[in-house]
């Protein structure tokens, strides 16, 4: 469905650091660096990615109301593992990692802001091993 989503930052060097720590339980790579961004993927594949970027319009980066990036992980260990790794790197937590069973019986998610204030959630709709 999707070809990629994109978030902003104000830092793209320390957005990097911040989403290398976090994305690497979930086993998704660094696909490309440059100045003004930087875009992660499922290894060896084309799409979707994730960007974070500097605006375009060079206005400051800011978080939209009501917007969120879900991202799938493998499994539980992986949703606290990445919501640690965010919260270490100065992210905010928006909710612990847990069971949601007001969505289904296996969801379990964390919610995290960046240090940029964009939101985050990371789910397991896997039953616990």
């Amino acid at each position: 469905m999707f070809s990629h989503v994109m978030v902003g930052t104000s830092d793209v060097d320390a957005a990097k650091a911040f989403f290398e720590a976090v994305f690497a339980p979930l086993g998704l790579e660094l696909r490309n660096y440059e100045p003004q961004w930087v875009s992660f993927r499922a290894p060896g594949a084309d799409l979707p990615f994730l960007t974070i970027a500097l605006p375009f319009d060079d206005a400051p980066a800011s978080a939209g109301n009501g917007t969120m990036v879900a991202l799938l992980a493998p499994d539980r260990a992986a949703v606290d593992a990445a919501y640690g790794a965010a919260i270490a790197g100065h992210g905010t937590c928006e909710g612990p990692p847990g069971l949601r069973p007001h969505y289904h019986a296996n969801y379990y998610g964390a919610y995290f802001r960046d240090p940029d204030g964009n939101k985050f959630h990371v789910v397991c709709h896997e039953a616990a091993v």
